[in-house]
């Protein structure tokens, strides 16, 4: 909502805004470039403009629509749905991932499971086992063994303990 508006202010007209990727229907101008950048920070976005960015953006973007939306089942493995998605080589995006990121997207989409399942925990909603199957874990063990190695806690001592998230989605 936030780019949307940023766009109708400036004038500038776009095919559609999604998740982090804005088309436009015109190139920018130098002058256009600088006022969306600084609307942008102003919002506390960013502009992102190198092709590399740009993907591992979307890798990032892809992952939390994935675990965040319990309704956005995948059905085939994680690879390839990014490959699909990005129309890209997944060995490529890989590589591009941990240059970029300093990690794996493996250890990102854990991450952010981990995040999710915290959340889900917080609802108090759902059970471990029906958290551990929204979530795509082969068991409460397995779900458990990497709560506690991520968060340094148990799945119980979260939950009785009323932690509370420590990290935002969008500094993972």
């Amino acid at each position: 909502m936030a780019v949307v508006q940023e766009l109708r202010k400036l004038g500038l007209r776009y095919n559609t805004v999604d998740l982090g990727i804005v088309d436009l229907q015109d190139d920018l101008t130098k002058e256009q470039r600088n006022a969306l950048k600084q609307a942008l920070f102003s919002t506390e976005l960013e502009l992102i403009e190198d092709k590399k960015d740009i993907v591992v953006e979307q890798i990032r973007n892809a992952v939390v629509e994935v675990i965040h939306d319990l309704e956005n089942k995948i059905e085939v493995p994680f690879s390839t749905f990014l490959s699909n998605k990005l129309k890209l080589n997944y060995t490529y995006l890989s590589n591009l991932f941990k240059k970029s990121e300093g990690i794996t997207i493996a250890q990102f989409i854990i991450k952010n499971k981990i995040e999710r399942v915290k959340e889900l925990i917080q609802y108090n909603e759902l059970s471990f086992s029906e958290i551990a199957f929204e979530l795509h874990y082969s068991s409460i063990a397995h779900l458990s063994n990497q709560f506690k190695k991520i968060t340094g806690y148990t799945l119980t001592f979260y939950k009785t303990h009323g932690l509370k998230r420590e990290i935002n989605i969008e500094n993972l």
